[in-house]
């Protein structure tokens, strides 16, 4: 202890850093953010403009949804990898259904299929004790498969995506604003007041920190873990709607390649993978930080393939870097 005492002394920068990114985690994101945004500019004068983010945000919203269920279940010690394969099973189903059950029904038909895969997940996780990322995994096959089998059956169905989704999806006002934050600015602002002033806010981070205490302490941890991952769908199966209404089109590999940079900008976020730390408006500014860095690698013509590169380096940097800087083991 007594050695420990003048490395932090002599090094107040580090600690200083410390602090930042353990109190005031937005601070440096926002930062980084900034710079991208100038890169981008300097890169290509002129991108930047009201046009420009309209585009950044349209895009980002949908993968701030998909974000916000890796938060959730991160805060837990868990994780979500089918929110791929939900998002795009609910822009399958309501495309399909909406011709011959109409658009409601459709949506609604979507949605309670998006539920009942989190809620498949979270028995598994909560009452069986299956470790969330094989769960996840294993369901995301389960529905895929299910869903290869439903294609066959409406390939004369045709896919045709309800008018709301599409506007929700592409459409935008004053060329800045996103039809779709009509949707998002909501279950953002329910996520966020929700995590510190609700009481399974609360719950989500008691389960996550110390799950032994907080079963002590008489909370039913397998309750809290199956409403989480419901809830998760549900969120999987409205940014699949988004992003259907955004290419305008509905496929069962529609939402698959955003399974990673969801859970990059949950870890970029400040949420720990170790649970019981973190928030959405980090994972927010997270979705924004890598849509415009996939912006940046678009228009230096980078391949797919480097961009899935960087995605998984982000993941590995930025977890070793708040372990390091914050000094959680």
């Amino acid at each position: 202890m007594s050695a420990a005492r003048p490395i932090a002394q002599g090094n107040p920068t580090l600690a200083s850093l410390r602090r930042l990114f353990r109190d005031r985690p937005l601070i440096p994101l926002l930062g980084l953010l900034v710079v991208l945004v100038l890169v981008l500019q300097l890169v290509r004068p002129g991108i930047v403009n009201g046009g420009w983010v309209g585009i950044t945000l349209r895009a980002a919203i949908p993968l701030a949804l998909l974000a916000a269920c890796q938060t959730l279940t991160m805060l837990t010690r868990g994780i979500d990898l089918s929110v791929g394969t939900v998002a795009s099973m609910a822009a399958y189903l309501v495309a399909t259904q909406s011709t011959g059950q109409g658009d409601t029904v459709a949506i609604l038909i979507a949605l309670g299929a998006a539920a009942f895969v989190g809620l498949a997940n979270g028995i598994g996780v909560g009452v069986f004790r299956v470790h969330p990322l094989i769960m996840t995994l294993g369901i995301s096959f389960v529905v895929l498969g299910l869903m290869n089998a439903y294609q066959l059956l409406m390939v004369r169905a045709g896919v045709v995506l309800p008018g709301v989704i599409n506007v929700l999806g592409s459409g935008t006002t004053l060329t800045v604003f996103p039809n779709s934050l009509v949707i998002f600015v909501p279950i953002a602002a329910l996520i966020l007041v929700g995590l510190r002033r609700s009481g399974f806010g609360r719950l989500l981070f008691a389960v996550g920190d110390n799950p032994i205490a907080a079963r002590l302490s008489g909370v039913r941890a397998w309750q809290v873990i199956i409403a989480l991952y419901v809830l998760s769908g549900l969120l999987a199966g409205i940014a699949g709607f988004l992003v259907a209404g955004l290419t305008q089109t509905a496929s069962l590999s529609l939402v698959e390649q955003s399974v990673l940079p969801s859970v990059a900008a949950a870890v970029i976020g400040g949420t720990s993978i170790m649970g019981g730390r973190g928030g959405y408006a980090g994972t927010i500014v997270g979705a924004l930080i890598l849509t415009v860095l996939a912006n940046l690698l678009t228009v230096l013509q980078m391949p797919e393939g480097v961009r899935q590169i960087l995605f998984g380096a982000i993941i590995v940097a930025v977890a070793a870097a708040y372990t390091r800087v914050t000094g959680e083991t």
